[in-house]
């Protein structure tokens, strides 16, 4: 056993294992070199060359200035025609205002002359009523409302919600606009107005405006007016009447439950008493331009 010959070992050289990214070899490159280094590569070409963004011939720079120059004298141009022109508008601003205050003023004599001139037609023809009709002239002037009266009934206060708001949008109250605002309307005056003469007021004045045949309730904005004359919360309304009659008929009426409606839907404050002594003053202004007087002829037998 000595004497026979060993074969040496056989030795195997172990093989590398393959990369499991070997089939997706474009990917495996992007990822190992980026483009990085292309990117400093193209920057410092792009320094060694000289550019950086500026113009660099003569000319350019030339335009660049010229442009800017151009700017600059447009922008100061326009400050100094602004300066120019601020005294110009704040003088005109000025006179305008003056001529407004000069024109109110005027407005508000015409306006006292017209109610003197009314004061006066007014006591003229009361006089004339009390010459002329002997009994009948009272009536007429108090029906007319050309005279003061007196006596008992109701007094009824109608007033904006707490809450309300100065919307004033004009909407009517069929809207979402007026339950946002709970302000009084001109047409729920005309129906506590109406309400009161159907059930039997004699005499009917609205914060010491006394209500003719004539006379007209209607809104301007947020305002109601009465004969043109602005009135302003709350809204006092005395009715010369039968006091408890009367406040028991209006209560129960159309008019008296849409104003109920209004307290318990809206919020609007509504109060009312009878009162045993009121007092109103005349209306500022009885004319009557249409409507005359009808003169019946009586025929006289002959004997």
């Amino acid at each position: 056993m000595c004497g026979m010959p060993q074969q040496p070992p056989i030795r195997s050289t172990p093989t590398r294992p393959r990369r499991p990214d070997a089939s997706m070899s474009l990917l495996t490159n992007v990822m190992d070199h980026s483009l990085d280094d292309g990117y400093a590569e193209a920057a410092a070409r792009k320094k060694a060359a000289g550019d950086s963004g500026m113009p660099k011939t003569l000319r350019a720079k030339l335009g660049l200035a010229a442009g800017l120059v151009l700017a600059a004298l447009v922008v100061t141009v326009g400050a100094a025609q602004a300066r120019v022109a601020a005294p110009v508008v704040a003088k005109e601003r000025e006179e305008l205002v003056d001529r407004i205050d000069r024109e109110t003023e005027a407005a508000d004599k015409l306006e006292d002359s017209v109610d003197e001139l009314r004061a006066d037609v007014s006591a003229r023809q009361r006089e004339a009523l009390k010459h002329s009709g002997g009994g009948e002239s009272d009536l007429a002037g108090i029906l007319s409302g050309a005279v003061a009266v007196h006596g008992p009934g109701v007094k009824l206060v109608v007033n904006d919600a707490k809450e309300a708001a100065s919307g004033g949008d004009g909407n009517p109250r069929e809207t979402s606009g007026f339950s946002d605002t709970g302000r009084v309307r001109d047409r729920d005056m005309q129906r506590v107005v109406n309400g009161l003469w159907e059930s039997g007021a004699e005499a009917v004045s609205v914060n010491g405006q006394r209500l003719t045949a004539l006379s007209a309730i209607r809104a301007a904005g947020d305002a109601i007016l009465v004969d043109n004359k602005p009135l302003v919360p709350p809204y006092t309304v005395l009715a010369v009447g039968d006091g408890q009659r009367l406040s028991t008929r209006f209560q129960d009426s159309a008019d008296g439950l849409y104003l109920n409606a209004l307290q318990e839907s809206y919020g609007i404050r509504t109060g009312i008493s009878v009162e045993d002594d009121l007092r109103l003053p005349a209306a500022p202004s009885v004319i009557v331009r249409t409507a005359q007087p009808s003169i019946e002829k009586s025929e006289k037998g002959t004997s």
